[in-house]
């Protein structure tokens, strides 16, 4: 079986990445496939950083925009990052 390709956008991949991220500033460091700069589930020729923000269950793309919200990203909702 082939390695999975962790930059295919999931919540399984997100999840995979959290543990060897880096940290910095409140934010975990991520890589994914990205297609007009919002995370791509399909490879694309692109791969572009995106910052998870637990403290806020935010997900943000390379300007720091916010790409979207999600409740089980938020340390508020019960969110546990890996470290």
């Amino acid at each position: 079986m082939a390695d999975r390709d962790l930059r295919l956008f999931s919540h399984e991949n997100l999840l995979e990445q959290l543990k060897s991220a880096e940290y910095r500033n409140g934010y975990f460091v991520l890589e994914f496939y990205a297609e007009e700069h919002k995370p791509s589930s399909k490879p694309t020729g692109t791969v572009e950083s995106f910052y998870l923000y637990p403290s806020g269950g935010t997900l943000r793309d390379k300007g720091f925009q916010l790409v979207f919200y999600d409740s089980r990203y938020d340390t508020y909702r019960g969110f546990k990052p890996p470290r």
